[in-house]
């Protein structure tokens, strides 16, 4: 492949990953990019296959809450090169338990869910009749 085929247009990019093109560009904006998006001989935004892998990242980390400073910081730390990879690590390790403490949150939440389902299944499956809210 040479490099002029692995290009990505701001469109293409889009189209991969599902994020809008002014989405793009307000993450080149804000520094949460890992890297300079190049310009071609026109002014147009070029991207590279590892630029999407990036945004793909990035699109995981944000759907898994992590706020944007938190990203824009790896980011940075990212461009800056080796030797500070300790630093990303803690990050990921902060955001991890992050993710970890809200999944046991919403598994929580759902044996709840399903503890009400259990009932009304029940309730139904027998006569239905009756208030499940009321006390007894």
């Amino acid at each position: 492949m040479t490099a002029a085929s692995s290009e990505l247009t701001i469109g293409q990019v889009s189209a991969r990953t599902g994020l809008g093109v002014h989405t793009l560009r307000l993450y080149e904006r804000e520094g949460l990019l890992a890297g300079e998006v190049r310009r071609d001989g026109r002014g147009r935004r070029v991207y590279s296959a590892w630029d999407v892998e990036w945004l793909e990242y990035c699109t995981r980390f944000r759907a898994s809450g992590m706020p944007l400073v938190t990203i824009r910081r790896f980011a940075e730390l990212v461009r800056q090169g080796p030797g500070n990879e300790h630093i990303r690590l803690g990050l990921l390790h902060e955001h991890r338990d992050l993710v970890v403490e809200r999944i046991a949150e919403l598994t929580t939440c759902l044996e709840v869910i399903g503890f009400k389902i259990d009932m009304y299944e029940k309730h139904l499956a027998q006569d239905g009749t009756g208030d499940l809210w009321s006390p007894p």
